[in-house]
């Protein structure tokens, strides 16, 4: 696997394939600069070697057309910001005005091209547009794992115009490693914590991930569909009844495969779905008619609690309640807990997907545990076993 570090940029431009699609306000002003912060390292490299980088993303849907309010430009002062470097701009990512940026570009300096979706040759994977970005760099360094798994042209396509000067950027490849050691380096036992609100959405991962695990911890809504399958009142809880043929499907591959499924055995229970609703603890099996799970038990916790604080390699992938509301965010908060616990005593963690990234964050476990992907899409095709078409194009 070749990452930048195999490179020296000495007098070189480095053409870098970044992240940059982040929330803006109304005022065009970056709300969360995390992934801009994560490319940071890889720059820096390109420049501290003598280079140039000449960086090139996608921000929001333009859907192939110009668009003033998606336009990079927005993006200058915030890169500069965390750069410490002046960053330029160019209102072009193809042709001749783009051409004439980066061969202005002197050593140490940045260029940021303009947003390549507003062409949709880009969403289309186009081998001529890709042809025409390879012009703006002489090694292509590919650092954006968000979009990996799109074989679109500057993540893929353009690959193939830098035969042996094509790398990962040190982000990318962290993620790589980091799904190596849940998938096949890590230290047993390893344990998946699967939550989230359904079982349709993890089916594939699951199925993919039981030959890894020893144990597997599922939590947050998909809890319901295995427990009415297995003859439990589930209440008005979310469920769904055309999945629970494969939620007992899954139990006996996991059975057949040695793999200790582990899913709640009490619930906080709520008449409404709202933070003032009456709660009670209600035994899995027995939620009452009227009422709904909306997050893990005590019962629940303190076993799933020994169960992560045994492991050596975790993934957790969905949050195990709603956490977005207080009254129900305790079950998520103490599995954050348990995970840097493990962590501190020496295990690998591994924490990806949209919501559990989010509660990582809002409840500050970011920095306690190993690795927080950057990918929630990305990450999760990799976790079904698919080989994204970014990676393979810097392996080929």
């Amino acid at each position: 696997m070749k990452t930048i570090n195999d490179f020296n940029f000495k007098g070189k431009k480095a053409l870098i394939r970044v992240d940059f699609n982040v929330p803006l306000d109304a005022d065009f002003n970056v709300t969360d600069d995390n992934r801009i912060e994560a490319a940071k390292p890889t720059i820096i490299k390109v420049l501290e070697d003598g280079g140039s980088a000449v960086l090139m993303s996608h921000l929001g849907r333009p859907k192939g057309q110009a668009n003033a309010d998606m336009s990079l430009k927005h993006l200058c002062n915030k890169v500069s910001e965390v750069l410490g470097v002046e960053v330029k701009f160019v209102a072009a990512c193809v042709g001749a005005e783009a051409e004439k940026a980066v061969a202005e570009l002197k050593t140490g300096e940045v260029l940021l091209l303009e947003n390549l979706r507003f062409h949709a040759e880009e969403e289309k994977g186009d081998k001529a547009f890709a042809e025409e970005l390879s012009k703006l760099g002489d090694i292509y360094v590919n650092d954006a794992f968000g979009t990996a798994h799109r074989a679109h042209a500057s993540t893929t396509i353009i690959a193939q115009f830098f035969e042996d000067k094509k790398c990962f950027g040190f982000l990318l490849a962290k993620e790589i490693e980091a799904i190596e050691k849940i998938m096949r380096t890590g230290e047993k036992p390893v344990t998946a914590i699967l939550g989230g609100s359904k079982v349709s959405s993890k089916i594939t991962i699951i199925e993919n991930i039981l030959d890894k695990v020893d144990h597997l911890i599922i939590g947050g809504g998909m809890t319901y569909t295995f427990i009415k399958a297995q003859g439990g009142k589930v209440g008005n809880s979310i469920c769904e009844d055309d999945k629970m043929e494969l939620a007992l499907d899954i139990l006996k591959q996991a059975e057949a495969k040695g793999v200790q499924v582990h899913i709640p055995v009490d619930v906080i229970a709520a008449d409404d779905f709202n933070n003032n609703a009456k709660t009670q603890v209600v035994d899995v099996m027995a939620i009452p008619d009227g009422w709904e799970g909306l997050d893990a038990g005590p019962k629940t916790l303190e076993i799933f609690k020994e169960v992560i604080l045994k492991s050596k390699t975790i993934l957790w992938n969905g949050p195990v309640g709603v956490f977005e509301m207080e009254s129900f965010a305790k079950g998520t908060i103490a599995i954050g807990d348990y995970i840097v616990e493990a962590t501190e005593n020496g295990a690998f963690s591994l924490v990806g997907g949209g919501d559990s990234v989010a509660a990582v964050k809002q409840f500050g476990f970011e920095d306690k545990v190993s690795y927080v992907s950057t990918g929630g899409g990305a990450m999760l095709e990799s976790l079904e076993g698919k080989v994204l078409p970014g990676i393979a194009a810097i392996l080929d």
